[in-house]
């Protein structure tokens, strides 16, 4: 039965499952597992366990389809990937997490988009902050790990409580659009909170001469 499922829309299958065709729900959770664990690998470089992210990502996944509402939202897909990102970046922030893993490996903070998310030819100069190499001698990896805790302190020191949600969604790849939608906010005051971001990180890393 499932493998008829394939030429409707998601759209079309979720009014068929409104309607009581149950097996419907486990086809949609199969058709987008993969989308969940792409999630997962991007929001693992928040300090997250990958497989405790999957699993969140799923109960993302499946408050999508029992919540969509085709006369409310956009698409299944855009309505799905905002409800995965959410539980997902909700199980990181209960986690209680300290510190920006990611920042252990490489941070760059050159954004291209413009205001619908998509790339865009005008780069929004800063400089990147943390490069980690491939072959650096033991001296050079001390030296980005000091950096490393220089530039946490600066982030934990400078940043508002929003604006650290903010990096935190922004360095997963996501643009300033989805992460308004994580975060509930509005697309001008994230975009808003990313340009005093990197104007925070600009002014503070250029007075420190570090990272």
């Amino acid at each position: 039965m499932q493998d008829s499922y394939g030429q409707y829309s998601d759209e079309e299958l979720i009014v068929r499952l409104r309607d009581g065709e149950e097996p419907i729900t486990d086809y949609i959770m199969d058709k987008y597992k993969n989308l969940v664990k792409s999630k997962a690998r991007s929001m693992y470089i928040l300090g997250a366990d990958n497989d405790d992210l999957i699993q969140e990502g799923m109960i993302g996944l499946f408050k999508a389809v029992r919540d969509y509402d085709s006369g409310r939202d956009a698409s299944f897909f855009t309505f799905a990937d905002l409800c995965i990102s959410r539980q997902m970046y909700t199980a990181v922030q209960a986690s209680g997490r300290k510190k920006h893993a990611p920042l252990n490996s490489y941070i760059s903070l050159y954004s291209q988009v413009h205001s619908d998310g998509e790339p865009d030819g005008e780069e929004s100069q800063l400089q990147n902050i943390l490069v980690s190499k491939a072959g650096q001698s033991p001296e050079e990896m001390l030296i980005d790990r000091e950096n490393v805790e220089v530039l946490e302190k600066i982030i934990e020191r400078e940043l508002s409580v929003f604006e650290k949600q903010v990096l935190d969604l922004y360095i997963t790849g996501m643009s300033y659009v989805q992460i308004a939608k994580v975060l509930g906010r509005d697309g001008k005051s994230t975009d808003n909170a990313l340009q005093r971001i990197k104007g925070k990180l600009r002014k503070v890393i250029g007075n420190t001469g570090r990272v």
